[in-house]
């Protein structure tokens, strides 16, 4: 059984701690990149949106409409430095568009 540690520590730290010591950044991550792109693209590409996936440094995002994704192609860098302004971190590096 785990010891019980009598200091007072605020709730942000126990979880910071948890996440930490069971390693659950990476599955976090994907959680926020996923509700990242759907806040910050709308509900206009949303739409056309089947799939948001983060591999490693690399985002895959899945789309219906072969004119929207060319048209979203012309801006990748944008769009990377805009979904990692909304996640505080460096995540992305590559985005792909399928």
């Amino acid at each position: 059984m785990a010891k019980r540690n009598n200091e007072h520590i605020s709730i942000q730290d126990a979880l910071k701690e948890f996440v930490e010591t069971n390693k659950l950044e990476k599955g976090l991550n994907k959680v926020h990149v996923a509700e990242a792109w759907a806040n910050l693209m709308g509900n206009g590409v949303n739409n056309y949106t089947t799939s948001v996936n983060l591999e490693r440094d690399t985002l895959y995002v899945q789309l219906t409409s072969s004119v929207l994704r060319e048209e979203l192609s012309y801006g990748k860098q944008k769009i990377i430095n805009m979904l990692n302004e909304e996640l505080k971190k460096e995540i992305i590096k590559k985005l792909v568009f399928r």
